[in-house]
């Protein structure tokens, strides 16, 4: 379980610094995301997240 927390802390610290050090390109990327088709979306979150596992699985095994 707190490796759930940890993760969540690091995404957010992440997401954070990413935000406070390039706002306009942030704003640029999440337009971009807006305008992509749902189905696209859908295979990069599951992309991501299977590669976030595999990793996850890698570092911990």
């Amino acid at each position: 379980m707190w490796e759930l927390v940890t993760a969540l802390g690091l995404v957010l610290a992440v997401e954070g610094i990413l935000f406070a050090a390039f706002p306009d390109a942030t704003r640029r990327a999440m337009l971009e995301a807006a305008r992509s088709p749902r189905d696209r979306i859908r295979i990069v979150g599951l992309a991501s997240a299977f590669l976030g596992v595999a990793i996850l699985w890698f570092v911990r095994g």
